[in-house]
């Protein structure tokens, strides 16, 4: 198994049905009452590419993208129309969309995070796969181009930020995942009157 760093036919998943999944544990008590628990500490997003299939080309690149990763065995990138920039899908993306982390003098190296707040809450979610070329870090608000990106695409600094500073970045970004079947159910006929095929995609959790 491994990762392919090829995006899924973007005017495909354009047109995909799907979005963040929870596994939640309920325990239903004697007295009326539940206990609720998460063994996951983080969402996974759950996506159908059928329905962005318009036509029997799309198909074919499907069959051809889907053959080339053997079937579930290699991952790729997805894009995630609905959610893929550090800042609102409006938006335009800025080096301070994002918290990124304190300096202290020492480290230079940083992962991506992108922050969702609602309510007094806010959920953290590691981006791994961003677009390299989209990424832009400040620190305390003024932009730097004094960074990189190593292997596990983490920001990594030049130099070590001052102690105290503020980091943040911005960027767009991918969801790592792989199909969710080792086979493509394609029935042309119905195709042609207008069903859709289902074609599963699920994230891979790094």
């Amino acid at each position: 198994m491994g990762f392919h760093d090829i995006r899924f036919p973007p005017t495909i998943s354009f047109g995909s049905t799907g979005g963040p999944e929870r596994r939640t544990e309920i325990v239903s008590l004697a007295s009326g009452r539940e206990e609720r628990n998460s063994p996951w500490r983080h969402s996974r997003r759950r996506y159908d590419a059928g329905y962005g299939v318009r036509s029997l080309d799309d198909i074919q690149e499907i069959i051809a993208f889907f053959e080339a990763r053997a079937g579930r065995l290699h991952a790729f990138r997805w894009r995630d129309w609905a959610d893929w920039k550090s800042c609102a899908p409006s938006g335009s993306i800025a080096p301070t969309d994002q918290p990124l982390g304190q300096g202290d003098g020492a480290t230079t190296r940083f992962d991506l995070i992108k922050e969702y707040p609602s309510g007094g809450e806010t959920y953290q979610r590691p981006i791994s796969k961003p677009d390299p070329a989209s990424v832009r870090t400040a620190i305390d608000g003024v932009e730097t181009t004094a960074f990189s990106l190593n292997e596990d695409l983490a920001v990594v600094f030049e130099a070590p930020p001052p102690v105290g500073s503020t980091l943040t970045a911005g960027f767009a970004f991918d969801v790592p995942a792989r199909f969710d079947s080792d086979a493509l159910a394609i029935n042309l006929a119905s195709f042609e009157a207008g069903e859709i095929p289902s074609i599963p995609i699920i994230e891979v959790l790094q």
